[in-house]
């Protein structure tokens, strides 16, 4: 599946649920956001996001741990996750998306290329999924929009609407 289909399939389950969508990304830098803004009749869904591509800002805007961040750095499955809650929390939404992970070309604090988290946040609760992910750069940053998006469309087809 392609970025903007993704990015469809999310955007039109959550028009028609009448919820909202905010995004904290890290790797991605913004491509999540990017993706989804291109879709028609995404102002009645899509509330905002922060790109925190330091480390510092992922505490400081996000509102992850500083502790968590310190012990297992910013690519770690809970980080991810406390990015989507902050993300969620932050922005007023329904639903928070956050990506984290290294994109390459070089590991990252000893991880590797393609090792990504991303994770979304709703009214029942918190979703990481980890991806290990091949190709360049553009690949790796691509395929994280994609994968973000799918698990926000899996999650949101498993929720029941909340009337």
């Amino acid at each position: 599946m392609e970025m903007s289909v993704a990015a469809a399939a999310a955007v039109h389950v959550l028009v028609e649920r009448r919820q909202t969508l905010a995004t904290a990304e890290s790797l991605t830098g913004g491509l999540v956001a990017a993706t989804v803004v291109e879709i028609p009749g995404v102002s009645a869904v899509y509330r905002g996001g922060l790109v925190v591509y330091a480390t510092d800002l992922k505490g400081s805007l996000a509102g992850v741990p500083g502790q968590l961040l310190e012990e297992r750095g910013p690519v770690d499955r809970d980080v991810a996750a406390k990015l989507a809650e902050g993300a969620r929390d932050r922005c007023g939404a329904d639903w928070g998306l956050a990506t984290t992970g290294v994109a390459g070309p070089e590991p990252q604090d000893g991880k590797p290329v393609g090792l990504v988290y991303v994770a979304v946040a709703g009214p029942d609760g918190t979703r990481v999924r980890e991806l290990a992910l091949t190709g360049n750069r553009d690949a790796v940053r691509t395929e994280s929009v994609t994968a973000v998006l799918q698990l926000l469309t899996d999650v949101l087809r498993a929720t029941p609407a909340r009337v």
